[in-house]
C-alpha cells in the first residue's frame, strides 16, 4: 500500500502547484472564444494584406470596360474568371478588395501608433507631474474633444486635399485624445505605488521611472484603447475616401469602392454590399480582439 499510495500523492501534490503565468495566460486566451475568431479574422486580413500581390488573381488597376460590372461567381451570370465580380471599369473586385485590405490596415496601424505616442507621452506627463502640467494638458485635451472628429477632417482634407499621407496624419492628430485619458488616470495611481517609490529610493532617474517602470505597467491598457482606435482609424479613413476627400483613385480602397458603386447599388448591389461587408466583418474582428485582450488581461476587473 505504501509504494502505490507514494505516487497518487505525488500526483496531487503536482496538480496542487500553482501554475506559471504563462500558462495561466494561455489558457485564458484558448478559453476565450471572440478574442480566437477576431484573431483569426484579423490574422487572415494581415496575410491576405501582406500577401496581395501573390493573392490577386488580377492586377487591381488594369481596366476593361468590355468586363463591366460581371456579377460574382454565386450569380447566374457569374464567372470564375472573377471571383467577386468586377467594378464600373472592369476592375477585378477580389483583387481590389487584397489590395485594399492593404491600404485600410496600415492607416489603422500607423494611426494608433502615431497617436498612441502623442496621448501617452501627454498623458504620462500629466499624470506623474500633476499641478501645472496636469492642467495644461487636461485643458489641451478637452479643446481635442470638443471638436468633432468628422467636421474637422473633412474641413481638412478639403483644405490640404485628399491622399494616404494626409489622411494618415490628420487621423493621428485627432485621435490621441482616448490614450491621453487613459494614462494620464492610470499614472495618476501608480505614481505613488511602492515600486516606484522604491526606484526614487535608488536613485533612479525621471525619464527611467517614466520608461522603464511606468511604462511596462501602462501595457495592458494602452494595447486595448490602440485596438479600439486601430477600428476608429479604419471607420473614418472610409467615411473619408466615401466622400472623395480620402484615398484617391485609382488606389484601392473599400470606402472607395463603395462610393463608386453607390450608383449601381440598385441593379448591382453586390458592388457596395461586398467591401462593405468586409469592412464590418474587419472592423468586428479588431473590436473582437481588443475586447479580449481586455478580458485575458483583467480575468477578475471586469463585471
Amino acid at each position: 500500500m505504501t509504494t502505490t499510495s507514494l505516487p497518487i500523492a505525488g500526483t496531487a501534490a503536482l496538480a496542487a502547484l500553482p501554475l506559471p503565468a504563462w500558462r495561466r495566460t494561455l489558457r485564458r486566451v484558448v478559453g476565450h472564444r471572440g478574442l480566437l475568431i477576431g484573431g483569426i479574422v484579423l490574422g487572415l486580413a494581415v496575410l491576405a494584406a501582406v500577401f496581395a500581390p501573390w493573392l490577386a488573381p488580377h492586377d487591381p488597376f488594369a481596366q476593361d470596360v468590355t468586363q463591366r460590372l460581371i456579377p460574382p461567381v454565386w450569380h447566374e451570370r457569374g464567372t470564375w474568371e472573377h471571383v467577386l465580380g468586377t467594378d464600373k471599369l472592369g476592375r477585378d473586385y477580389l483583387s481590389r478588395l487584397l489590395y485594399g485590405a492593404r491600404v485600410s490596415l496600415v492607416i489603422g496601424f500607423v494611426t494608433a501608433l502615431v497617436s498612441g505616442l502623442i496621448g501617452t507621452t501627454l498623458g504620462v506627463l500629466a499624470g506623474y507631474f500633476g499641478g501645472r502640467v496636469d492642467a495644461v494638458v487636461s485643458y489641451v485635451i478637452t479643446c481635442r474633444l470638443a471638436m468633432p472628429v468628422v467636421l474637422v477632417a473633412l474641413a481638412m482634407a478639403s483644405l490640404v486635399g485628399g491622399s494616404l499621407k494626409v489622411v494618415i496624419v490628420l487621423l493621428s492628430l485627432l485621435l490621441w485624445d482616448r490614450f491621453a485619458i487613459v494614462t494620464r488616470s492610470a499614472t495618476q495611481q501608480l505614481r505613488d505605488a511602492e515600486f516606484i517609490a522604491a526606484a526614487k529610493s535608488l536613485g533612479a532617474s525621471t525619464p527611467y521611472i517614466l520608461v522603464r517602470e511606468l511604462l511596462p505597467n501602462l501595457m495592458g491598457a494602452l494595447t486595448v484603447v490602440a485596438t479600439l482606435e486601430m477600428a476608429h482609424a479604419i471607420l473614418l479613413e472610409s467615411t473619408l475616401s466615401f466622400l472623395g476627400l480620402g484615398v484617391q483613385p485609382p488606389t484601392p480602397s473599400w470606402g472607395l469602392m463603395v462610393a463608386e458603386g453607390k450608383a449601381y447599388m440598385f441593379f448591382q448591389p453586390w458592388v457596395i454590399m461586398i467591401p462593405g461587408l468586409v469592412l464590418a466583418v474587419l472592423v468586428l474582428a479588431i473590436n473582437l480582439v481588443g475586447d479580449g485582450i481586455r478580458d485575458v488581461a483583467t480575468p477578475d476587473g471586469r463585471h
